[in-house]
């Protein structure tokens, strides 16, 4: 899909130096401007950048009190909410440098990221984050101050409150002379990647990475004025929504906070109403699920091909013509309309990324009128390198280059980048396996190509790569995202190397497969009864033979099994992006694979 670039006006910018002076700059210039909305119980409350900055603020100072130096490394420890921005920007703003760690993280997680980065700070979300932080504590020799956002401070640490305070003793000229003395190789943050593979490790990135892919971003332009709002419920310790919180801010928009409950955030969406969401696949996944179980095929596809053409006309400022409007006018009623509101109503624009994602579900939501498109990038390039807009994509590729990056294929298909926006290596670790940078470019260690007009598509990871017993090259994400469209299906992951033929993990989705075993008067509804349920297992034999039938006999799965749990993040099956932890799966299933192949 091709078609002039958005005239639509570009919002004021920060226009800061580095990330250390961009609240500062923001508060300014934007004041009494809604920055943070977030949840109180069920209302919904509002801070203005002048608020956010005044925060901000205190806590830097409270750092610089505690003897915080320029140059520190401070750990935060918590979910996505607005207190995380808070301390974000305080630590920055202190000069100090800011190492998230997810939420999800077990206390020898915890121990490893606090342990590397040399953190001499950390601040915790609640009790619970706490006692981790308690539990590992004396293996923490530098670790020197801990500081608890919400609930109540145990043992040496401080609470929030008490740092805000602390700072209210400092001049804020303190603080200036910090965030000024700033520049932009100064490392801003370190983000240890959640790692398919091996321990994380810490990737460096400065002022000036962050800052150039902001103003890459810019030019993108994602915001459109004060009347833009994010909803945000990806993890601030992940560089994805990071990014989208500085641009955001630098752009004067509002950010709404999730309320903290997966359950809940299509329920918030409608509440928010926000106007662009940054999200992963598994969000459209369900709801496409969802929608598609409800609806014929075949009217599906028809309403797909013709709410397709209709936004393609519409995004390239074509007339519609009579007849395809009063198509689309029926499908808008009985289908579209319904999967627009579920998003707010207001939703000009999601973006989906740090997993593949079916083409199918995005051409099913541009044909509703909630365009989903695809960015590409890593940790190590400062989030992203590509991204798709309405205007200009095409769907199955991850979009072209952003201003000022460049893209190449290597000799053995790797993908390389080069631009302002790459990271200054591995904090303590010279490991090159992935992510070396040779002559400016960055090997990615994902593979792809670029076709006549600049588009990349990714065709896998090196390392994902399946070679089976027969010499064939399989490429599992192809066939783990066809079988994840069914609405029976939570997770597919392939094996097959050094195998004879391919084989299939599969996890169930529990709020779809229990009503229909009801409805098939299965008694017993665990999981781990339906996960060997012969019905059951019919029912996905039916789901994976219409995925094979997409494919050549060489790259047919042969055989699978169920598994009587879903993989979460919790057991180390799934990263906090929801990737899947592929050498971890093969390594805790690898009798489970074995019986597939026994007596063959």
């Amino acid at each position: 899909m091709e078609a002039t670039a958005s005239t639509a006006s570009t919002p004021e910018r920060t226009g800061s130096k580095t990330i250390a002076d961009l609240l500062p700059r923001a508060a300014e210039l934007f004041g009494a401007r809604t920055a943070v909305r977030y949840r109180d119980g069920d209302k919904w409350r509002d801070r203005s950048f002048a608020e956010l900055g005044a925060i901000a603020q205190e806590i830097g100072l409270g750092l610089v009190d505690l003897g915080i130096a320029a140059g520190d490394r401070v750990c935060i420890l918590a979910k996505t909410r607005a207190e995380w921005s808070y301390v974000d920007f305080g630590i920055t703003m202190a000069g100090g440098i800011v190492v998230p760690i997810y939420q999800t993280n077990s206390p020898e997680e915890c121990e490893w990221v606090i342990g590397n980065s040399e953190a001499v700070a950390i601040f915790c979300e609640d009790p619970e984050q706490l006692a981790k932080v308690a539990e590992i504590r004396d293996r923490l020799a530098l670790l020197r101050h801990v500081v608890v956002m919400e609930g109540a401070a145990e043992g040496d640490a401080i609470t929030l409150d008490e740092l805000r305070e602390r700072g209210r003793r400092h001049e804020r000229a303190e603080l200036e002379a910090r965030w000024n003395a700033v520049g932009p190789d100064d490392p801003y943050t370190i983000i240890y990647t959640s790692g398919t593979t091996g321990p994380p490790k810490g990737c460096v990135l400065a002022h000036g990475n962050y800052r150039a892919i902001v103003d890459m971003v810019a030019e993108r332009e994602l915001f459109r004025g004060p009347d833009d709002l994010v909803y945000l419920f990806l993890p601030l310790a992940h560089s994805f929504a990071l990014l989208i919180q500085l641009a955001a801010f630098d752009q004067g928009t509002a950010i709404a906070y999730w309320g903290g409950d997966t359950k809940q955030i299509v329920a918030e969406l409608s509440q928010a109403k926000p106007t662009y969401l940054p999200s992963v696949p598994r969000i459209f996944e369900k709801i496409y699920t969802l929608v598609s179980a409800n609806v014929e095929p075949e009217m599906l596809a028809q309403a797909v091909a013709v709410g397709g053409r209709v936004q393609d006309l519409r995004v390239a400022g074509q007339d519609v013509p009579a007849e395809l409007q009063a198509a689309y006018d029926q499908f808008d009623a009985k289908l579209f309309a319904n999967v627009r509101a579920a998003f707010g109503g207001r939703l000009r624009e999601a973006i989906t990324g740090a997993a593949p994602i079916a083409k199918e579900i995005l051409e099913f939501f541009w044909a509703c009128g909630v365009p989903v498109m695809e960015g590409y990038g890593m940790t190590e390039t400062a989030t992203a390198a590509t991204v798709s807009t309405p205007e200009n994509h095409k769907f199955g590729t991850v979009g072209r280059a952003l201003p000022g990056v460049e893209l190449a294929i290597g000799d053995d298909g790797e993908v390389l980048i080069r631009g302002a926006n790459i990271f200054r290596g591995y904090y303590r670790n010279e490991d090159a396996s992935f992510g070396a940078v040779v002559d400016g470019w960055l090997h990615t260690g994902d593979l792809g190509s670029l076709d006549a007009d600049g588009y990349l598509s990714i065709t896998g990871r090196k390392k994902d790569i399946i070679i089976t017993a027969g010499g064939k090259n399989l490429t599992p994400a192809n066939m783990e995202n066809d079988l994840k469209q069914s609405r029976w299906i939570s997770q597919a992951v392939m094996h097959g190397d050094r195998r004879p033929f391919p084989s299939m993990l599969i996890t169930l989705d529990e709020e779809e497969i229990v009503p229909w075993a009801q409805q098939h008067d299965i008694e017993d509804t665990s999981m781990a009864a339906l996960a060997r349920d012969p019905l059951v297992l019919e029912l996905i034999q039916g789901e994976l033979d219409r995925a094979n039938a997409r494919y050549a006999q060489v790259e047919q799965v042969k055989r699978f099994f169920i598994l009587d749990h879903d993989l979460s993040q919790e057991t180390g099956e799934l990263t906090p992006t929801l990737k899947v932890k592929r050498n971890v799966v093969n390594e805790m299933y690898a009798g489970r694979f074995d019986e597939l192949y026994a007596g063959r």
